[in-house]
């Protein structure tokens, strides 16, 4: 799993807590990274919904979280977060063109860019470069991993053929396979982040109510700072960060994530090994975010 940041990057964009390439895969799944409406029906909700605030929900999660997030220098890591960062604007100016005033998933990925402090030149050239960067598709692999671990791997690229072999070499050289079905073990669901913990549980959870949220969790991002997530359909994204903001809230990052409904529970060997194989998918060019369903054995 990536990312609440991008990554992971990206988890924050959502850390965490999948659309194959054409051809020679054979799930299907339909690619992320869109929080923008999409034409469905949605059922009505209750008038009356019951909200918790629930910090154990992905406590294994946060945990193998910040364990594969130990290693490498910062620097190298900071690279990495920028080049995803610069993936997810080439894919909101693909879906929405260049002007954040008139593509409100490119202001949200701007803004996320901003808080980690991308400088300002590399987001302009990343926007430009998008404008005039090749037809690109997006993509979700789904894989097993060491110790029988969930992948979901999303892609953007503008060689199919060439991405599969590359994700399959991986993965058979770090001890995973494609594998088909992985994806219903995962649950597709909006995701705003309000960095820090500045507010009360009691206020959280009004606060939830009054924007329209489902739901209030309590995380980490990669550098182990605490977040609130207000959980909601994807389609409501961009109403519950509206409706926030409005309310005074400070918001890290919004978006849609891919949280997992089942964990696998990973001794240290096949940790190291996850590790080993995460990085080196998220090294790879084409490679937006990675998914996962680790959780670290105490």
């Amino acid at each position: 799993m990536a990312g609440v940041a991008v990554l992971g990057a990206s988890r924050v964009l959502l850390p965490r807590t999948l659309a194959v390439a054409s051809g020679r895969c054979s799930a299907s799944v339909k690619s992320v990274l869109t929080p923008a409406p999409c034409v469905m029906s949605v059922p009505l909700r209750a008038s009356v919904r019951k909200l918790q605030l629930c910090s154990s929900l992905c406590a294994g999660h946060n945990k193998w979280s910040k364990v594969k997030h130990i290693k490498g220098p910062k620097d190298e890591a900071r690279g990495k977060m920028f080049m995803k960062f610069g993936m997810m604007i080439k894919i909101a100016v693909k879906e929405g063109g260049p002007n954040p005033d008139l593509n409100i998933n490119l202001a949200h990925v701007l803004q996320q860019c901003r808080n980690k402090n991308m400088p300002k030149a590399s987001i302009e050239a990343a926007i430009k470069s998008a404008e005039k960067s090749k037809p690109a598709s997006q993509h979700m692999f789904e894989a097993r991993g060491p110790g029988g671990c969930l992948l979901l791997i999303e892609v953007l690229t503008d060689n199919n053929t060439r991405c599969h072999q590359e994700i399959k070499r991986l993965l058979n050289k770090n001890g995973g396979m494609l594998s088909d079905g992985v994806h219903h073990n995962f649950t597709r669901r909006g995701v705003v982040a309000m960095a820090g913990k500045t507010i009360s549980t009691e206020r959280a959870l009004e606060l939830a109510i009054e924007a329209g949220a489902e739901d209030v969790q309590e995380s980490e991002d990669e550098e182990e700072q605490p977040l609130l997530q207000f959980i909601c359909d994807t389609m409501d994204v961009n109403k519950v960060r509206a409706s926030l903001e409005k309310l005074g809230m400070q918001i890290a990052s919004s978006g849609v994530e891919f949280a997992p409904s089942i964990f696998s529970s990973l001794d240290q060997d096949q940790l190291d090994t996850a590790s080993t194989l995460i990085d080196a998918l998220n090294d790879c060019p084409d490679v937006v975010r990675v998914w996962d369903n680790i959780q670290a054995d105490s």
